[in-house]
């Protein structure tokens, strides 16, 4: 039997994290009837791990429970399914170490890349540079197909829509910056900054995906994580929290 401190120290886990999972249902522990603590035996033992095994294939925690806890459920079907998304992302990162290649020849006097290649190599580059910064945790929040279709979308853009949503980046953080200047979240600035925001957005979500509320859920991140927090507070000191109030304000109008 393990207390929330020692199974904390087994698996790497936080007991805050720990106490979590028994909070939200995922891993409810036994109880000592003398003094009410949290013991961990061996079957929430396996569980966990199992738990653990689910959170690094990137599956959300209200999934995982729902996984753990439906009638007949096969996990040897599950990790098969998984398997074949990592082979998919391994194919997608030979891609891009082949990319890497090429302009590493290029630089060194090599076989000169075509333009085609080069710009299916910027596209690969950009979706590895996501998942590094931010994957695990939007795997995590919205799912594994979720990531896998935006992978999708960037890999099929065209170098006229590539070139478009990298516009539609630089005029929305442009229009913020006025906004924030401005000061008012309700002003004309802010309407335009939260516009061309959805317009950019909408080129990584499916159609129709860039709905009032996905946008504020969205904006409202930004002021959440710290990543992205840090990322707004470069381009302006309190840029993150404005956004967020521009983008309630948009759809309250």
């Amino acid at each position: 039997m393990y207390t929330v401190t020692e199974l904390a120290r087994l698996t790497g886990l936080t007991p805050r994290t720990l106490r979590y999972y028994d909070t939200i249902g995922l891993l409810r522990p036994q109880r000592n009837s003398g003094n009410d603590y949290r013991l961990y035996g061996p079957a929430e033992v396996d569980r966990l791990q199992q738990i653990l095994l689910f959170r690094d294939m990137g599956l959300p925690l209200e999934e995982i429970g729902n996984l753990l806890d439906a009638p007949g459920f096969d996990r040897a079907s599950a990790l098969r399914e998984h398997l074949e998304r990592l082979r998919e992302r391994r194919r997608e990162v030979d891609a891009l170490i082949r990319a890497v290649q090429n302009t590493l020849r290029t630089t060194e006097g090599g076989t000169a890349m075509n333009d085609q290649e080069k710009f299916e190599g910027m596209k690969r580059q950009a979706i590895a540079e996501n998942e590094s910064a931010y994957g695990r945790e939007l795997r995590e929040k919205h799912g594994e197909d979720a990531m896998d279709r935006y992978d999708q979308r960037l890999l099929g853009m065209t170098r006229q829509e590539w070139e478009q949503m990298q516009k539609d980046e630089t005029a929305y953080k442009a229009a913020l910056l006025q906004a924030v200047a401005a000061g008012d979240p309700a002003g004309e600035h802010a309407k335009e900054a939260v516009r061309l925001h959805a317009a950019w957005l909408a080129h990584y979500w499916p159609k129709g995906a860039v709905t009032p509320e996905a946008h504020a859920a969205v904006a409202e991140m930004y002021t959440q994580d710290r990543r992205f927090t840090d990322y707004y507070e470069q381009l302006a000191p309190g840029c993150a929290a404005f956004f967020a109030k521009a983008v309630a304000a948009c759809y309250q109008a």
